[in-house]
């Protein structure tokens, strides 16, 4: 199934929609099924609303941290590279996402960017 058009409140081809939902309207799609041959009509609707506050302490998983590992940890080294790291030169550390790092339980080997 294909969406071929996503239409916002107020668009042409939303009246009905706005009039049926109000204010809890997000959007109108129209999709199309080939296999059946047949266009859908779907809506997004708002069903709760809540008072909500990023939590700011929250790294996230596709920041890239850095760890630090000792010379002689070799297979943690192989390890981070299988991972996608990078072995930064100038600052002697592994980078990786974060995500990769809280997985392979070393939280506690993480870097500040200035305390290296």
């Amino acid at each position: 199934m294909r969406t071929k058009r996503k239409l916002l409140p107020g668009d042409p081809g939303t009246k009905k929609m706005a009039a049926k939902y109000g204010e809890r309207l997000i959007c109108v799609r129209y999709r199309y099924d080939a296999q059946r041959g047949k266009k859908i009509k779907t809506v997004e609707l708002i069903e709760e609303e809540q008072d909500w506050r990023p939590d700011k302490r929250r790294i996230p998983g596709n920041k890239i941290v850095k760890v630090k590992i000792a010379y002689g940890e070799i297979e943690l080294g192989k390890l981070m590279r299988r991972m996608g790291g990078r072995w930064n030169r100038e600052e002697k550390v592994w980078e990786i996402p974060y995500l990769h790092a809280v997985n392979l339980g070393l939280q506690d080997r993480i870097v500040e960017d200035k305390n290296v």
